[in-house]
């Protein structure tokens, strides 16, 4: 049975007091659902209509409230969590512990709340709205339900101020999502509008990753447990441009982690990652409670560490342990590649002759004095998204005959919900067709005959990414799938390709931003080769004005 509610006395209240702790739906989630892990919940369901502002509700299966203090919990400041003395707001080991979450929901919109003990026969019913409390007895399973209906109905000048709908349940569904990756060892589910949009059942921190960002993901994936660091990192070959999945919990609560710990876990990989991108990590950290301050952000979502150099050492040594059965590959000396701004004096593509194919996918050519070497495939894929874009723009969209179902993943979908106006402006027309579904019944005619496999999925998979220009992430990924592999290239292709290169207007970097081309002065390989004398001047990159040689 869970433990009795009391309220706490003004000298410990006056620690742990947040300020405002529900200024949007999303607040009411986060603190409900960390009430219901306290509780030791095993299966916890959250409803969302309306985007939170309608409706609210979480139902778990934990410990529930004893019917004698169940009138005590909107109160403010009443928890069954912290013990009333000052130095309990010092040692905090539950997610929840301010006693303020019920309250200021109460406060906020209408709160009800049915909960029993599975030991106590009958369960009791609690109604608040803001300092009207009233309680009743009932019949209910164990555990507990809150809702939170009309939120914000009672303040205007908030509910003006509010996100959109599909805005909020989008980030309802990351929020569930961090949490199914922290705490994969118990049932999840998300209905929106009365639609299931993430479901989990009990794995382990891979099977969260396959839930939350699909099986290949998992698949490449790879354990890290290490004293008081676990979870998962991904291999090094699965990286992406930001961090935006790096994941961190401290004590099982999800926390914006400090850029020290993400560094720690970047730093980890040495040569194995390139610069610029990240990987894929799920880290829950163990800290003694007196090591750490959760009381230091209204949400909760920051922690103060006090060791955090400690920390982030034991991250790195943890993630450096789980890479120790992949070769560290030393990276080869670096042949620079073109500035920003086109090292050319007269900013153009250099006049490039083909010298020979090297493995059927670089070409070696001749230019300015220099030795060029051009990644054939991410030259091809620049000329091929440049023409793409080209014939996008002029041409209408194309309406499909039929149009086609696909299976959406929780995230897309509630990125279709926000994005389907913009995509459809631009010639993409797919809606939601209810049950995990969307529709696809237009598309750029430009795009429809392109010789690229799953082309349909693959639109609709960049088109509902997490890149910030849709229209820009399609191109680039169509681009990709024609475009030159190694073996495919011969000595007429290759001049077509640097033909094709230096008609782009942007040809220094593929759509992905991969460099196209490397430039070696004939000064870096006389010296390489230990040549003194007449080969030993600045010609080529090393005379071009404003052209760095290292």
């Amino acid at each position: 049975m869970g433990h009795p509610i009391h309220v706490l006395p003004d000298h410990v209240a006056r620690l742990i007091a947040a300020g405002e702790v529900v200024s949007r739906p999303l607040d009411v989630v986060r603190e409900l659902v960390d009430n219901a892990l306290d509780a030791g919940a095993s299966r916890i369901e959250v409803e969302l209509e309306g985007g939170g502002l309608t409706l609210v509700r979480v139902r778990d299966n934990g410990a529930g409230i004893p019917a004698g203090s169940v009138g005590l919990a909107p109160l403010r400041h009443a928890t069954s969590k912290l013990a009333p003395d000052s130095g309990a707001a010092l040692r905090v080991t539950t997610l929840g512990f301010r006693g303020e979450a019920l309250w200021a929901a109460a406060q906020a919109g209408e709160l009800h709340l049915v909960t029993r003990p599975a030991a106590q026969v009958g369960a009791a019913e609690v109604q608040a709205c803001g300092d009207e409390v009233g309680v009743s007895r009932t019949s209910a399973p164990a555990g507990t339900t809150v809702t939170v209906r009309r939120l914000f109905a009672r303040l205007p000048g908030r509910l003006r101020t509010q996100a959109p709908s599909a805005t909020e349940a989008r980030e309802v569904t990351a929020l569930l999502g961090r949490y199914v990756l922290h705490w994969p060892g118990l049932h999840w589910r998300l209905t929106v509008d009365g639609e299931v949009r993430l479901t989990h059942a009990p794995a382990d921190h891979r099977g969260a990753v396959a839930s939350v960002y699909g099986a290949l993901n998992a698949n490449r994936v790879l354990p890290v447990s290490s004293g008081a660091v676990r979870g998962v990192v991904s291999r090094p070959e699965l990286t992406r441009p930001r961090r935006d999945r790096m994941h961190f919990s401290v004590n099982g609560r999800p926390v914006l982690a400090p850029p020290e710990l993400e560094r720690a876990v970047i730093d980890a990989y040495a040569e194995l990652l390139p610069a610029g991108t990240a990987p894929l990590c799920v880290l829950d950290l163990t800290v003694a409670p007196e090591e750490h301050n959760p009381n230091v952000h209204p949400a909760k979502q920051i922690v103060a560490l006090a060791d955090l150099g400690a920390v982030a050492a034991g991250v790195r040594a943890a993630v450096e342990a789980a890479l120790a059965g992949h070769p560290l590959v030393r990276a080869a000396p670096a042949l620079l590649t073109p500035d920003a701004a086109p090292p050319t004096p007269h900013g153009h593509f250099p006049a490039l002759s083909l010298v020979g194919v090297y493995q059927e996918l670089y070409l070696l050519a001749q230019g300015e004095g220099d030795l060029w070497v051009v990644d054939a495939h991410a030259a091809h894929e620049r000329a091929l998204y440049e023409q793409l874009r080209r014939e996008v723009q002029a041409a209408p969209p194309l309406e499909l005959p039929e149009p086609e179902l696909l299976h959406l993943t929780p995230e897309q979908l509630a990125c279709l919900h926000e994005r389907a106006p913009a995509l459809h402006a631009w010639g993409l027309a797919i809606e939601d067709f209810g049950a995990g579904l969307a529709r696809l019944r237009a598309l750029p005619a430009a795009l429809a005959a392109l010789p690229v496999p799953r082309l349909h999925e693959q639109i609709v998979e960049a088109a509902l990414g997490t890149g910030s220009d849709p229209a820009r992430d399609v191109l680039a990924r169509l681009a990709c799938a024609p475009a030159l592999k190694a073996g495919m290239l011969d000595h007429a292709r290759g001049e077509a390709v640097l033909a094709a290169l230096s008609g782009c207007e942007q040809p220094w970097a593929c759509p992905h931003g991969r460099p196209t081309t490397l430039r070696l002065s004939e000064r870096d390989l006389a010296h390489a080769f230990g040549r003194r004398g007449v080969r030993d001047v600045p010609r080529g990159r090393d005379a071009a004005p404003g052209v760095s040689g290292r």
